[in-house]
């Protein structure tokens, strides 16, 4: 089965799904429906999705699978939400603490150094 069209094929102006059709008995609903925010992302961003998920969100096990770095991955990671259509141009308060948490995790555990993480701390502002 082919996956949903994006974007018009004349135009390129977004498509908007208006028909769906059982595949049992054949009864069609015509209206105006809305995409999961899911079916907007490009190939490329849900292949990092499946890799989020598939290490469980843990950025650590990311970084050794893609050999990526962790600002890389959170840059990645706000493109994504960006593409879906949410704000991710400003942190709240609870994910800079988490921010802060993991860097300091990351010190504890020999993974970076001071000075890397002082760097780090020192990025994520906030």
């Amino acid at each position: 089965m082919s996956l949903i069209p994006q974007k018009c094929p004349s135009c390129s102006s977004p498509l908007k799904v208006t028909q769906l059709t059982c595949v049992s008995c054949g009864t069609g609903v015509v209206g105006s429906f809305e995409l999961s925010p899911f079916l907007r992302l490009s190939d490329q961003s849900l292949h990092f999705l499946e890799v989020f998920v598939r290490n469980r969100g843990n950025v650590k096990d990311m970084e050794r699978e893609t050999g990526e770095s962790y600002w890389t991955i959170r840059r990645r990671l706000d493109e994504v939400i960006a593409e879906m259509g949410f704000d991710a141009s400003r942190p709240s308060p609870a994910d800079l603490a988490s921010q802060r948490q993991e860097i300091l995790q990351r010190l504890s555990q020999g993974e970076i150094n001071v000075d890397e993480a002082k760097k780090l701390l020192t990025q994520l502002g906030g």
